[in-house]
């Protein structure tokens, strides 16, 4: 089942949000056309900002320390100017995506990461921890004028030295 459309069967048909208010990105296009698309409905449903402000972004990490599909090294890490981006050359399938680009990302008033499991801990790490001379994508995510936070469990938290909060355990 496509993740999108196991989101809203899961998460979205349990919160009273107007249909008219989801937008999705229209997987039948080719991968070019769909981010086209996908940055016009966005520039439509935030009329007069140059990028659009969410105000909460839920984002999670791949093994390698990719967020959204934007993977290391790769040169959509540089996109200054697409709010949304085709990436055609993933390396992790499906290799056609579309995905929201840094600047947007970095707009958000709230971007909260979650991350679970010990094979996360290492990336994890690196993310928070790392002084690398090329970041990890989702050690790139750093909000202008928003907040960021990490919801973690014990075991993706393993290996971390930095303080951090402990809330509660599930």
């Amino acid at each position: 089942m496509d993740a999108s459309i196991l989101m809203m069967a899961q998460l979205l048909s349990q919160l009273p949000i107007p249909e008219a208010q989801v937008i999705t990105i229209n997987p039948s296009l080719p991968v070019e056309e769909a981010a086209e698309d996908y940055a016009k409905k966005l520039r439509e449903a935030f009329q007069g900002d140059s990028i659009p402000v969410f105000d909460l972004l839920i984002l999670g990490i791949g093994p390698d320390g990719h967020t959204c599909s934007l993977f290391p090294d790769h040169p959509l890490l540089q996109e200054k100017e697409k709010i949304v981006a085709p990436i055609s050359d993933s390396p992790k399938p499906p290799p056609q995506r579309v995905t929201l680009t840094l600047p947007v990302l970095n707009a958000a008033r709230t971007v909260i990461f979650v991350v679970t499991g010990e094979g996360k801990a290492t990336v994890l790490k690196r993310i928070l921890e790392g002084q690398e001379e090329n970041p990890l994508p989702a050690a790139l995510v750093q909000p202008h004028t928003g907040q960021l936070c990490w919801f973690l469990d014990e075991a993706a938290a393993r290996l971390l030295t930095v303080p951090f909060e402990k809330h509660s355990t599930l």
